[in-house]
């Protein structure tokens, strides 16, 4: 029918989820290893868009639910590593302690394995 509506059977079923974050790049860096060959992600900003298009609806749906958990993961991921980052010294710093604190008995200990006679 000329006037239907409704989508054909064979068309393929698309979506797009614009989400913002703090590090967009890092979180679409984060996606890309999943991302399937139905997927395109593109940074804008601080907008990660993730464009979907599969061929049921049964299949987008799935793929996206799978998207927003790993934008769920990377999210917290980056907030969890940027407060770690925040609360430990300079890892230059933290070095330089190290390096200063060290005696002899911090030493690597080598032992001569060869069982060869000397001849």
């Amino acid at each position: 029918m000329a006037g239907d509506a409704s989508p054909r059977a064979d068309a393929a079923r698309s979506a797009t989820v614009r989400t913002e974050h703090a590090d967009a790049v890092t979180v679409a860096a984060a996606l890309a290893p999943d991302e399937t060959d139905s997927m395109r992600t593109r940074v804008d900003g601080d907008v990660v868009a993730c464009a979907v298009e599969r061929p049921t609806t049964g299949g987008l749906q799935s793929t996206l639910d799978d998207h927003l958990v790993n934008l769920r993961v990377a999210d917290r991921v980056i907030d969890r590593a940027r407060d770690h980052a925040a609360a430990t010294p300079d890892a230059a710093d933290a070095d330089a302690a190290h390096a200063d604190s060290l005696d002899s008995a911090d030493e690597p200990q080598t032992t001569d394995t060869d069982t060869q006679p000397d001849t």
